[in-house]
């Protein structure tokens, strides 16, 4: 063993663990140790040993409250760091005006290929991603760690949601395996039920929102032109709805759970009365020049703002929870509709195709993704005005954005049920049930967390 330390030091520690010894009452360590150092009590006094041994207590004593004092450091460091990071409540942002700012609190990357859509649990701090990997992974997105890995399908996974009956959360995914398939997450994601019946890929897959016990329904959409409902209980497709002519590229179920707003390649957006027994659509928007990527059903807080955007001539909306809609295509645009099927807004501003369309829960903003790489933020109240772009949120084209879900109450009511809707902002406490979070993915094969 190399040498690190001079012979007098080394002299010196013997010294010191002599002088230990003996203070100890180590009197046979002791009388070994003296005679393996050629230090007899004429050359080394007892008293001079013992006087060693102190200091050696003290420099170890010393040691000790050093290592200590470093960790104590070390944690007063890391909490000021959190300090800092956490805002006062007084000087916190409006949650009905909450924009992300221009880094993700999370990049959570695991994935072996492109991350083609995510989606939240409505209770749990639990966030899903699909990708061209064909799994699924799940993630902790208040930790930003991953939880765990779902070998879900034989192709890429095309979209997930989570959602079903009351107390019992499923996680729904669909490939282009043309499979859909129900997990389980509170049976370690188990995969329950598999759904079949789509001739072709099958791009979007979601929920619609449960409001009896024994009946959860699954709207799915595919590139065989068909948009179908699942009772997710049985397994069986309750119903086809066929009006597009081309690829249905996204499904969008309203918060009540009565009408689907489909988009499609064939440039259309159709909206649908799941309840109605005429097999036609009950509106078809037209007006885009390119396939409709995305879409997407207002939230009734936005109602006031685009009803002012709509003008004087804006109809009665057909219900409450169907009266206003937001396409995206690949012609760059997004397109604002209200319910007589009339577009009532063109949002320029992307560069490139139009990929994921959300809208803020405080109702005066829109989000936005785009293969340009940008989340870009509308204000309603501006006329539809970009209010703030983000650039470069991923490497790649971004494939897919979500905005968490409100909280669940116990009776499996959303905020928007639970409570009487109000679309004023006036005050934040009018708003008090839906949280600033929202996760993007791309083909970086990556996932970006956003907290408010």
């Amino acid at each position: 063993m190399s040498r690190s330390l001079s012979a007098v030091q080394a002299g010196e520690l013997n010294k010191s663990i002599l002088g230990y010894a003996e203070a100890q009452g180590k009197t046979t360590a002791a009388s070994t140790l003296r005679a393996e150092l050629n230090l007899g009590v004429d050359v080394f006094s007892t008293a001079k040993a013992l006087q060693y041994g102190q200091l050696l207590e003290k420099k170890w004593t010393t040691v000790s409250r050093l290592e200590t004092r470093a960790k104590l450091e070390a944690k007063h460091a890391e909490l000021e760091s959190q300090l800092e990071c956490t805002v006062p409540a007084s000087k916190r942002q409006d949650p009905a005006s909450w924009i992300p700012a221009s880094q993700p609190k999370f990049h959570l990357a695991s994935h072996t290929d492109s991350v083609n859509c995510v989606a939240f649990h409505h209770v749990f701090s639990s966030l899903a991603s699909g990708s061209d990997d064909c799994t699924i992974k799940i993630w902790d997105w208040e930790l930003g760690e991953l939880e765990r890995t779902i070998k879900a399908h034989t192709q890429a996974v095309r979209d997930v949601d989570f959602g079903g009956p009351k107390g019992a959360v499923l996680l729904a995914s669909c490939s282009s395996d043309l499979a859909i398939k129900l997990w389980d997450p509170s049976d370690n994601y188990n995969n329950i039920r598999t759904l079949k019946g789509h001739g072709h890929a099958i791009t979007s897959a979601r929920f619609l929102p449960c409001h009896e016990s024994d009946k959860t329904l699954l709207v799915s959409a595919s590139a065989d032109r068909a948009v179908r409902l699942w009772n997710t209980t049985t397994g069986f497709c309750v119903k086809v709805l066929q009006g597009h002519s081309d690829w249905v590229r996204s499904v969008c179920p309203s918060d009540d759970g009565q009408f689907v707003l489909s988009a499609s390649s064939d440039n259309t957006a159709c909206l649908w009365d799941i309840h109605s027994h005429s097999a036609e659509a009950t509106l078809t928007l037209i007006g885009h020049d390119k396939a409709i990527n995305c879409c997407a059903i207002a939230t009734r807080s936005s109602y006031q703002y685009l009803s002012s955007l709509a003008g004087s001539n804006m109809t009665l909306p057909l219900s409450n929870s169907a009266g206003f809609f937001a396409t995206g295509s690949r012609d760059k645009s997004i397109k604002l509709w209200n319910a007589d099927g009339k577009c009532i807004a063109t949002l320029l501003g992307h560069d490139s195709w139009v990929s994921a369309l959300v809208f803020h829960p405080g109702g005066r903003y829109i989000f936005s993704a785009a293969d340009d790489k940008t989340l870009r933020f509308w204000d309603l109240n501006q006329k539809g005005q970009c209010v703030n772009v983000i650039p470069g949120v991923h490497e790649g084209f971004i494939t897919c954005l979500r905005w968490i879900p409100e909280i669940k109450t116990l009776h499996g009511q959303n905020g928007a049920h639970a409570r009487r809707a109000d679309a004023s902002n006036s005050s934040t406490s009018a708003l008090p049930h839906f949280r600033c979070v929202i996760a993007t993915g791309g083909m970086d094969k990556k996932v970006k967390v956003f907290l408010g």
